[in-house]
């Protein structure tokens, strides 16, 4: 599978490598959060959204809108899901990692997404991009065997758990939680109540 560097053209379809930010206490801070041999996703941690660098990127890169900080770290190889908000997603690589990433706009009018259209793309350790809200994604890819270590901050409440709504449009049956629309592989061990439609291949590295 072809692994492009989000320094390639080729990633300014799916979002935008960001400089100007010093990530160093961010990084130091990260260190001291797991890596399990699976994933964890943690929301918000108030360690993270603690630090100036993300009090200056709430104000400058989210126009000054609450906020919140968590992570993304781990073990993981495959696909298994991808998902899109309504608001670009800023990614802190910690480590070297890869994303599997889509479009929105190849999601077909019942809600599937044919794999064989994901590109990926490597996130060298230090590195800040933006991910478009347009844009299909989940947990990253390890490259090292020690694992990844990934900062997400997302509009404040993103990923948490939301009420039940009722389905007036086809879309709704893929919202998941909050600001957060989910496309699930069934090899992917979603939990329950999940929407089942990647089709293909469980993509892997």
């Amino acid at each position: 599978m072809e692994i492009k560097n989000v320094m390639d053209p080729a990633f300014k379809t799916y979002g935008k490598v960001i400089a100007g930010y010093d990530c160093q206490e961010l990084i130091k801070v990260m260190g001291k959060t797991p890596v399990p041999k699976d994933v964890v996703y943690v929301a918000s941690d108030p360690d993270l959204e603690a630090v100036e660098t993300v009090k200056r990127m709430e104000k400058n890169l989210y126009g000054q809108m609450p906020i919140q900080a968590g992570y993304c770290n781990g073990h993981n190889r495959k696909m298994n899901a991808m998902e899109y908000h309504r608001t670009s997603e800023i990614n802190v690589a910690c480590t070297d990692l890869v994303l599997m990433l889509g479009r929105q706009q190849d999601v077909g009018e019942d809600g599937t997404y044919d794999t064989a259209l994901a590109r990926c793309f490597l996130v060298p350790a230090g590195t800040v991009i933006e991910v478009y809200a347009t844009t299909l994604h989940y947990a990253p890819c390890h490259v090292n065997p020690e694992g990844f270590r990934c900062v997400v901050i997302l509009p404040k409440g993103t990923n948490t758990d939301m009420e039940p709504v009722e389905e007036l449009f086809l879309e709704d049956r893929l919202l998941f939680a909050k600001n957060k629309w989910l496309i699930g592989h069934e090899e992917g061990g979603l939990p329950q109540g999940a929407f089942i439609g990647l089709k293909g291949e469980n993509k892997e590295l």
